[in-house]
C-alpha cells in the first residue's frame, strides 16, 4: 500500500490581496470568537510579515506574537494598531 504524503497547509500563503485579508478577517471577527479572530490576525500579519506589522503598528515583534496568541487577552488598542498597520478596518453596522 502506497503512503499518501501531505504537505502542511497555511492560509498565509493564500492571503495576497486586501480584499483576501479583508473577507478572511471579516469571516473570522463575524464568528464571535475572539481567540479565532485573534487567530486570523496572527495569521494575516505572518502573511504580511511580522517585523513589519510590528513596525508599522509601534509593537515589538515578541510583543506582537504575543498580542496575538489565541490564548491572549490583548487590549483593544492594540488590536487597533495592528488592524490599522494590516490596511483594514473594523466596521459597525446592526445585527440582522
Amino acid at each position: 500500500m502506497a503512503k499518501t504524503k501531505t504537505i502542511p497547509y497555511d492560509s498565509a500563503e493564500y492571503l495576497d490581496t486586501p480584499e483576501a485579508i479583508s473577507a478572511y478577517l471579516g469571516d473570522a471577527l463575524a464568528s464571535g470568537s475572539p481567540a479565532e479572530f485573534q487567530d486570523a490576525l496572527n495569521v494575516v500579519a505572518r502573511a504580511r510579515g511580522m517585523s513589519e506589522i510590528a513596525r508599522m503598528s509601534g509593537l515589538g515583534r515578541e510583543n506582537l506574537y504575543n498580542a496575538l496568541r489565541s490564548d491572549a487577552h490583548p487590549r483593544f488598542d492594540t488590536i487597533q494598531r495592528v488592524v490599522a498597520a494590516l490596511g483594514v478596518q473594523l466596521t459597525i453596522q446592526p445585527t440582522t
